[in-house]
């Protein structure tokens, strides 16, 4: 597995085709629906219902855009499981000087999400950690200077 490419697990698939889903059926006919009713309402050039649906279908068609080039571009992942650490996999980690244990995975740059204990493989200690095995000692810079790691567990 290549560190540069974008991942993305089954689940955030799923995710991102029923957003997807939604975004092209419901939520594309209530913002049409909107700009039709602002039309109503008369001279265009000052009518703020029209521009805010029009900024709406913007974002909404940005959107759409967005995701369907994550799912094209970005490869499945179905999880880490092995000895090495890749996208997928789960580690158990202790900071140096302290003795509690944190539990991370590592995921693709959209799912990516501190509070989840999900590490995206392309940031700083992602990075770090990718490749390595149980055992490692791992190190990396951040704005508070370099920070060391030791592995105790990859799944």
């Amino acid at each position: 597995m290549k560190q540069a490419e974008d991942y993305i697990t089954e689940e955030k698939r799923k995710e991102l085709e029923d957003e997807l889903k939604d975004l092209k059926g419901p939520k594309r006919k209530e913002i049409i629906d909107a700009i039709a009713s602002a039309k109503l309402l008369g001279d265009l050039s000052e009518n703020a219902e029209y521009h805010q649906a029009r900024e709406d279908q913007g974002k909404l068609e940005a959107r759409i855009t967005k995701i369907e080039q994550i799912l094209k571009s970005s490869l499945v992942v179905t999880g880490g499981g092995g000895e090495v650490i890749e996208v997928g996999s789960k580690v158990v980690v202790v900071k140096d000087g302290e003795k509690e244990e944190r539990n991370y995975m590592i995921v693709g740059s959209e799912e990516a999400d501190m509070a989840q204990g999900k590490i995206s493989n392309r940031s700083p200690f992602g990075e770090a950690l990718f490749g390595k095995k149980k055992g490692d000692t791992i190190s990396f810079v951040t704005p508070k200077g370099n920070v060391i790691y030791k592995i105790i567990n990859v799944s």
